[in-house]
């Protein structure tokens, strides 16, 4: 086969209507679009939810689920890896967090402890939520992990 020779398959290709090329052509004058009119105009037409006047069907049919977006709860989340910067025995508490420079702002669910990174050091820390992995990463060195309210 050479390049010469390629064309696509029998049927895939239609030709295109030539409209408004004149009454010979069956698609002259008004283009197929009949007299005048919302649809005969440049851009007319409704759009595709449109029915006719009638109440849509995306208005018609009941609105389902539930947000609780603004009373949702957001922690501060803090690594392992970070409290590395307390000496060993010491308290740490979402104060000392806040203080240190660890968490900005404290969010309405409190501070999060997740199990990014590694802690060798006995610490007891005090936090709203532990992520298991966590809990289970700060006993091992020898530590305490407080849920507080």
């Amino acid at each position: 086969m050479k390049l010469h020779e390629l064309h696509p398959a029998e049927g895939s290709r239609h030709r295109l209507k030539r409209k408004g090329r004149g009454i010979g052509s069956g698609l002259g004058k008004t283009s197929g679009k009949g007299h005048k009119g919302q649809k005969a105009r440049s851009g007319g037409g409704k759009g595709p939810y449109f029915e006719g006047g009638q109440t849509p069907l995306q208005r018609r049919l009941p609105k389902r689920g539930f947000s609780n977006y603004p009373f949702r709860v957001r922690y501060s989340v803090i690594s392992l890896s970070d409290l590395t910067r307390f000496e060993a025995g010491s308290v740490v508490t979402p104060d000392a967090l806040i203080d240190c420079g660890l968490v900005k702002q404290m969010e309405n669910g409190g501070v999060k402890v997740l199990a990014n990174g590694e802690i060798d050091r006995a610490l007891t820390v005090k936090a709203n939520a532990f992520s298991a992995k966590a809990k289970e990463a700060i006993e091992a060195a020898g530590g305490k992990a407080e849920v507080i309210e």
